[in-house]
């Protein structure tokens, strides 16, 4: 038997090898208990811990007083179906369905997140040990309707770092940042209303606000922020309700908000019933804090969300919404009517996590590495002509455009035959204007093999733009 594992899962891995090989057929009764530990030469505790385990897995049954059977057979794996589709429509949902269906061999330079390697590992495990050994309340219970009073109190004093004063009492937690936005959503739109969105902007706001059966509108997105001309025209011309957009560093463009144009852009929607949602999911990543329209206007009509699955834990899921008192009472109705309590063990885990004292250090040397891959990835990446909009100041993103020719939805597809992962730009696109444009994550560049599969991509795109 190999030995690799604790104890317990080798003698999982040994049962379940016998499965495999038939040599313990469905109904089979599995050695005993004292039989499989002087097979193996284990304890009998540690294989009851196994067989229990299988058996939670339902892969076995345990018979009182007959010991533990192999479960009845169970439906092989499609291998054909498992992996991500290839063909799927390029949609706004494709990089995400490419990216999380993907197995680890996939490259995903088109994916919205840091590599597991790069995230705060010692500071999630050391919270996760404090979490266990912690009252049982805190392992078990609901969350209060607003969330974790420790958690907000923190949230308030990192807001007041951006210029934006607000009060525990005016923070909501939220299973994570899509939800809040799903939250606002539902709160203040009704089907046929018009929301603007930065043009392009985060591909997942199109995919939120079709479910929601609103009309979107695009406003074309420059280095520092909306246009404000075409901003001023699309809000007379559609009344829209909301405006859903980047905080600090805009996804995908890697752009920030000048004081100017928020400036312009708050004067423009006085008198208007319009509501800015800020999403400042990517705060920890600024050098410098970018201006906030939630800063200036002080959240009367702005709305501000955020999570921390890009610096902490895509999996401890937490967001949190801020927004002014007499709003939060209705949404934290609609949270309990909709989701009942978030949940309280993710957000004593970040709680913790953002408090060690090692966080800080660790985001200071991600800022350093992403700002070195930025320069290494942009220098690769004009090395094939494909030129970046803008090189941003901090964060993730590069915003490139393809060679003369290139579609970089065909793009994406050749690459994703040969395991590479590409955002094309489309996706981000509410005009589909940006047909010839890639988001790149600079921090999932490390590998050449993208740039070797994206070197052949585009050759190929550029030999088919020529045979035309």
């Amino acid at each position: 038997m190999a030995r690799n594992g604790t104890l317990i899962q080798q003698v999982m891995a040994h049962v379940r090898a016998g499965m495999a090989a038939r040599s313990y057929l469905p109904g089979t009764r599995l050695p005993s208990v004292r039989q499989q530990a002087g097979l193996l030469g284990m304890s009998v505790s540690t294989v009851v811990e196994a067989y229990e385990r299988l058996a939670a897995e339902g892969l076995v049954v345990a018979r009182p007083g007959a010991g533990f059977y192999v479960n009845g057979p169970v439906a092989p794996l499609a291998l054909l179906k498992l992996g991500p589709k290839l063909d799927r429509v390029v949609d706004p949902l494709w990089v995400s369905r490419q990216s999380l269906e993907s197995d680890h061999a996939t490259l995903r330079p088109g994916c919205g997140w840091l590599p597991p390697e790069w995230m705060f590992e010692e500071g999630v495990r050391r919270a996760l040990r404090a979490q266990a050994r912690g009252p049982l309340a805190e392992l078990t219970e609901y969350a209060s309707p607003l969330g974790s009073p420790g958690l907000r109190q923190l949230l308030a004093r990192r807001m007041a770092a951006t210029g934006i004063e607000v009060s525990p009492e005016q923070l909501m937690l939220t299973e994570s940042g899509t939800q809040a936005i799903d939250l606002v959503c539902r709160f203040l739109l009704k089907p046929g209303d018009t929301v603007l969105v930065d043009d392009p902007c985060y591909f997942n706001f199109h995919a939120l606000l079709k479910a929601h059966q609103v009309q979107a509108v695009g406003v074309p997105y420059t280095p520092q922020g909306p246009d404000v001309q075409l901003f001023a025209k699309a809000l007379q011309a559609h009344q829209p309700r909301l405006y859903i957009t980047n905080a600090g560093i805009h996804n995908p463009t890697g752009a920030a908000l000048s004081p100017l144009v928020a400036h312009r852009l708050l004067k423009l929607v006085e008198g208007s019933d319009l509501v800015i949602v800020e999403d400042d999911i990517f705060a920890d990543f600024e050098n410098q804090h970018a201006p906030r329209l939630a800063a200036f206007d002080g959240l009367a009509r702005v709305i501000q969300i955020g999570s921390f699955s890009k610096t902490v834990s895509a999996s401890v899921r937490c967001g949190y919404l801020a927004a002014r008192p007499d709003w939060i009472e209705g949404l934290v109705d609609l949270k309990l009517a909709t989701t009942f309590g978030a949940g309280r063990l993710a957000q004593d885990i970040i709680l913790k996590t953002l408090t060690d004292s090692g966080y800080r250090k660790h985001m200071d040397l991600v800022r350093q590495r992403l700002a070195k891959n930025m320069d290494k990835v942009a220098q690769r990446l004009r090395k094939l002509r494909v030129e970046p909009a803008l090189v941003p100041q901090a964060g993730m993103f590069l915003w490139c455009r393809l060679p003369q020719g290139a579609d970089a939805a065909a793009v994406a597809r050749a690459c994703l035959q040969e395991g590479v992962v590409l955002a094309p730009g489309n996706s981000f696109s509410q005009s589909q204007s940006a047909g010839d444009y890639v988001r790149f994550n600079v921090s999932q560049c490390a590998d050449e093999r993208v740039f070797a599969v994206l070197d052949r991509a585009l050759r190929q795109a550029t030999a088919e733009a020529q045979g035309r």
